[in-house]
């Protein structure tokens, strides 16, 4: 690892079809932070995101792993298909270089479990790109859960989208690159977003799915019921084929419950109920949403904790892998994290 206490953050990034862009363009306006070298499979991207951000054209790579090895890179973005995460995760964190990776941080349990085990006892530190983890409100819902909602007993959750449309032809409709379906998408957020606001612990799973392919491996509606070890459930679904985007969550407690409402992929609303059944609706004034980019370079300039870590992103993956098992067998599966 380089000494960044001092000088310009160089990035790298690996996958620059779509959101690695977009994360590449929000280095920008992080004061002292660089994109120096992108990755991607694709000419047509490499020269396009190289051209963007001023990346020369020897620093332009067709594989992650030469990148790594040509460059002295104090950090790497990953946001390549989800299959891939693991391998070029682990290929960033042997050589010792941060590293944030777009969710699902992978797609096999025990990789997770090797993730977390890498990112906890080596030196380079490991952020996982669920942003909720950023978000002021989800923040805020975090803190005072405890206090105002008490020990969960029941739970609901769902998000909408209209997400099959969209993947015709797309690596997120090929399960080999992407895992899964919608539930490994938009809903790997949603399980993220209830996981680490709650702080409550999976320990089993019941799911039925909806596939788009006849191999039943890419689904666009789940409905998921998860035990808790406290002994809450939850209800939690996911559609892939909706009109529209929508959000809700639910969180009812001992000293009194917890709405979520979001719409259109706006500011969420959130209103607390109290034991008398009055409602307060909890207003953020204070709405910067920090960005990832400003996120990662403070973990890499000042070792600051990543907002979303491995062990955030191996409750999600085992809940999810265990939720595909559940839909095949049709037998409710056991979680031991």
């Amino acid at each position: 690892m380089t000494d960044t206490t001092e000088g310009e953050i160089r990035i790298g990034i690996t996958g620059t079809g779509g959101l690695g862009t977009h994360l590449g363009r929000g280095f920008g306006d992080v004061d002292d932070a660089e994109v120096v070298a992108v990755a991607d499979v694709s000419a047509e991207n490499r020269v396009a995101a190289g051209e963007e951000f001023g990346v020369p054209a020897d620093d332009r790579y067709a594989d992650h792993e030469t990148m790594l090895d040509s460059l002295d890179l104090d950090g790497v973005v990953i946001a390549t298909p989800h299959t891939l995460h693991y391998d070029q995760v682990v290929a960033a964190l042997d050589r010792e270089v941060d590293t944030l990776c777009e969710k699902p941080l992978c797609t096999d349990l025990a990789d997770a479990q090797d993730l977390v085990e890498r990112a906890e006892t080596g030196p380079a530190a490991l952020m996982v790109g669920y942003q909720r983890h950023l978000d002021p409100t989800f923040r805020a819902v975090r803190a005072e859960l405890p206090e105002r909602v008490g020990d969960i007993d029941y739970l609901t959750a769902e998000i909408t989208q209209d997400w099959i449309s969209g993947q015709e032809g797309a690596w997120r409709s090929d399960p080999d690159l992407s895992g899964g379906g919608q539930l490994y998408d938009t809903g790997s957020h949603l399980l993220d977003a209830v996981l680490w606001s709650t702080g409550l612990e999976p320990v089993a799973v019941d799911a039925q799915m909806q596939f788009h392919d006849d191999a039943e491996r890419v689904d666009v509606q789940a409905a998921l019921t998860v035990s808790f070890g406290n002994g809450a459930v939850a209800s939690m679904a996911v559609s892939g084929d909706a009109a529209r985007h929508r959000e809700h969550v639910h969180a009812w407690g001992d000293s009194g419950g917890l709405t979520i409402d979001r719409a259109e992929w706006g500011r969420p609303e959130v209103r607390f109920v109290d034991e008398s059944g009055d409602a307060l609706e909890r207003h953020v004034t204070e709405y910067e949403h920090r960005s990832k980019p400003a996120a990662f370079v403070d973990v890499i300039r000042n070792g600051a904790t990543p907002p979303a870590t491995a062990r955030d992103a191996l409750a999600v993956t085992a809940v999810t892998e265990a939720a595909y098992e559940s839909a095949q067998t049709g037998e409710r599966v056991a979680l031991d994290l």
